[in-house]
């Protein structure tokens, strides 16, 4: 940290904005490593004092059963710090929201998640934004995209890309039987200008279209929403957050920069496994996590195997332990 602080003290640093952010970001993540090496010896300290008061006779059962469960605190805390520390795990998050089978109650379903996400960004201090949204035929919603905003975004909403399953009594079912929907959820990280992507103008093409869903009159008057599809590889992104064209237009860029950066991480991780002779799990198309209401109601992750009674709760955006049991297991594994 010391030879970090010698760069950012020097004046010719500054005049690269982008250099500048990234030493301090680099900074602050060293600085809050070394904030929690001490908080730890803080702790073990605390425990050793104990031990020596219990030898002398003085009563420390509670007190020390406190300490033992901070230190066991701090030990996952560490140990999700250090599954938080991949390449791009500090960047900022896309989630990719789209129905899957289960017709109109799939569609309602992605609504769920997208209100779930939503409610979990803001809870954990992001700044959430809504750069596109499809609204369903008769209900919720075809396709969403969410933008997180803040420190370690995408290393915790990577956990959550696959497919949830909602099984429920449907509210449009007349007959009230008991139906199950799918949405797929997929996560990419925003890169910045540090990472260099090559997009041709040739390999692109740019529809406009009228924005939809909430945002007042002026989203049903005006082509401002903002459609690129890259030619080469199908991927397809849309942004119509902005009252400007040019603005969605911009936002939508970045995010097929950024597309296509997670597409050649996840082809080199594939081509990587299958050469040391590993099967790869098809993460996006994977059931992750069902979510049942009826005849019971619980939510189980299927890839850690952690449960919780409370679905309100849960749907609400209590997702972090979800998130976590996720990280530890990709960390022993």
């Amino acid at each position: 940290m010391v030879k970090l602080d010698e760069k950012l003290g020097r004046a010719d640093v500054w005049s690269d904005q982008e250099r500048a952010a990234e030493l301090n970001r680099r900074r602050a993540e060293l600085a809050g490593k070394v904030e929690q090496g001490r908080t730890f010896a803080s702790l073990i300290e605390d425990v050793e004092t104990l031990l020596e008061l219990g030898r002398e006779g003085e009563e420390i059962d509670d007190e020390f059963a406190e300490a033992v469960s901070k230190i066991e605190e701090a030990v996952v805390e560490l140990e999700i710090a250090t599954m938080l520390g991949g390449t791009d795990d500090h960047r900022n998050a896309y989630i990719d929201i789209h129905s899957g089978a289960g017709g109109v109650d799939a569609q309602d379903w992605a609504e769920m998640l997208l209100r779930m996400y939503e409610r979990w960004g803001e809870r954990a201090g992001y700044q959430v934004e809504l750069l596109e949204r499809q609204d369903g035929d008769e209900a919720g919603i075809k396709g969403a995209m969410l933008h997180l905003i803040g420190k370690d975004a995408f290393g915790w909403c990577k956990a959550e890309r696959g497919v949830h399953r909602l099984v429920r009594i449907s509210p449009f079912d007349a007959q009230k039987r008991r139906h199950t929907a799918f949405a797929s959820v997929d996560v990419t990280a925003e890169i910045d200008d540090t990472i260099e992507v090559v997009i041709e103008d040739k390999d692109l093409r740019i529809d406009t279209y009228r924005s939809s869903g909430a945002g007042g009159q002026h989203v049903n008057v005006t082509d401002s929403a903002v459609r690129i599809t890259h030619l080469p590889t199908g991927v397809v992104v849309a942004c119509q957050d902005e009252r400007s064209q040019h603005r969605n237009k911009d936002k939508a860029m970045r995010v097929l920069r950024s597309r296509l950066y997670e597409k050649e991480i996840r082809e080199r991780e594939v081509r990587a496994r299958e050469a040391a002779g590993q099967k790869l799990e098809i993460g996006f198309g994977s059931q992750i996590r069902s979510y049942v209401l009826a005849p019971y109601r619980m939510v189980k992750d299927l890839r850690t195997g952690l449960e919780r009674g409370d679905v309100d709760r849960v749907l609400d955006g209590d997702l972090t332990p979800f998130m976590k049991a996720w990280l530890l297991k990709s960390a022993s594994e």
